[in-house]
This record gives C-alpha cells, structure tokens and sequence, in this order.
C-alpha cells in the first residue's frame, strides 16, 4: 500500500486524471482502513492534535503574510541584497533555511514558492535551480529546530527532551550549515550556466500600509520572543516555558482577531 501511494506521488496520473497529493494520500488511508490493516480507533488515536493545532497557527500566519502584502514587502528587503546570481541562491539556501527553523518549513515552502518563481522571471534564472535552492534549503534548515517541522515537533514533544531548542540547536547547528553550503556547491556543479556573472537588478516596492500589516507582524514579534523565551529556559536548566503549538496559536492570534482578512486567511 505505501508502495503505490509513493508511486502515485511520484508520477501524479493515473490515465486522464491528474492526481493531487492530498487525494493520494487519502485514498491510501481510506484503503488502509477498509483493508482493515489499522482500526478505526487506531486510526483517530494516530492523529496528533498537537500537530493539527501547530499547522494550523503557522499557516495561518503564512497565509497573512500573503494577504496582506507584507511578504513583497520583506521579500524585497530580504533579497535586495543578492547582486548576482551565486549571492541569490546562497540568500534562498541560509535565508530561507534559517528562516524555515523559526516558522516552520511547510509555511516557507507556501509562500517561498511564489516568491522564488517570480525571482526566477525577473531575472531569467532556471526556476528549476530556485525551486530546488528553496527545498534543499527549507528541508535541511527546518532539522535545527522543534519547530522547524511537525516530525521535530513529535520528537521534542514525545522524547520528553529538556531543553529541546538548545538540544537541536547544540547537535544540528553546524551540522545544517555545512550541509547548505554543501548544496550550493553541488547546486553550482549542475548548473554552471546559471552562475554566470551579471548583476541583478531589484525593482523596488512600495511601502505596505501599516494598519494592514500590524497583526501579522504582531504575529511574527510574538512567534520570536516565545522561542526566545524558551531558549532561555533551555540555557537555564528549566523545563519549556511554551509549548510548541501554544506559539503557533499565539501567533495566529493578532491575524485571527485583528486583521480585516482573517476569513480569506482562514
């Protein structure tokens, strides 16, 4: 069965259809249970409500961002930076790596795909290139961090680890840089065309409008100091201050009850 789901995400048609993940992975779920190799019960008991509510937050927040511009707007700053193509791949690799640790690496691949893509026709880059820049990064950036994606959240939570944002961070740190350093190399090797020297030029965007943007970044200020907080209960010796999902519903919380968007993000 897991066989044919993995098939099935591989090649996405099955004669005229096309096939989305999320259908795919239903199906196999649905046959798993009428096959009768989990229980119904098994089944609900297999859900993680940590999980749910943790993806919940953090895509709300990455959905605001979206909507409500704010994202252009720190795009711009984040990549104004990259003067030719090797600065703007090595920005997407540690950029969006780093960042991925902090906001979770589903979220980065949501709203960096569209970004990276709009990246690659401005500057007629291979979108290929971006777009494997930005999985390389936000899959290898997220394993430095409990909240870089749902597996650490499941670890950090069920191992009952002290500390679990210093422990990551202690035996993953170094480790995660190398390794996007390593993939620049590797990514410069496959594409040496790409690499050529020009300069970038960033057309600059315009401001957003403050009382638009405030609860999401209300959302993010919130999301930093929680992890903050529970990195300095790490380096303390005491137990987390936060849990994971309560900073990601914390910081879905402005967008939720502030923003003039929270249906169309939700």
């Amino acid at each position: 069965m897991l066989v044919a789901v993995f098939l099935l995400i591989a090649i996405r048609q099955v004669g005229r259809f096309n096939l989305k993940i999320w259908q795919i992975m239903l199906g196999g779920a649905l046959a798993v249970l009428i096959s009768g190799q989990i229980g119904p019960f098994e089944a609900l008991h297999a859900i993680s409500i940590d999980v749910i509510l943790f993806l919940f937050g953090m895509f709300v927040v990455g959905e605001a961002l979206v909507e409500s511009g704010y994202l252009r707007y720190i795009a711009y700053r984040f990549f104004s930076h990259a003067k030719n193509p090797d600065q703007l791949v090595l920005v997407i690799l540690f950029g969006m790596g780093l960042l991925s640790a902090l906001l979770m690496n589903d979220t980065l691949a949501i709203i960096g795909t569209p970004l990276v893509l709009a990246l690659a026709t401005r500057f007629r880059i291979s979108p290929v290139l971006l777009l494997l820049s930005l999985a390389v990064a936000i899959t290898t950036g997220s394993a430095m961090s409990p909240m870089g994606n749902p597996q650490n959240l499941l670890i950090a939570q069920d191992s009952g680890m002290a500390g679990a944002f210093m422990t990551f961070g202690s035996y993953l740190l170094i480790p995660t840089l190398i390794n996007l350093l390593i993939a620049f190399v590797v990514l410069r090797q496959f594409y040496p065309k790409e690499f050529s020297y020009r300069l970038l030029k960033h057309d600059p965007v315009s401001p957003c409008d403050p009382g638009v943007t405030l609860p999401v970044r209300l959302s993010l200020v919130i999301i930093l100091l929680l992890a903050l907080a529970n990195i300095v209960a790490s380096l303390l010796g005491v137990p987390m201050v936060v849990t994971l999902p309560l900073i990601a519903l914390s910081g879905a919380a402005p967008v939720l009850l502030l923003s003039g968007q929270r249906w169309t993000v939700i």
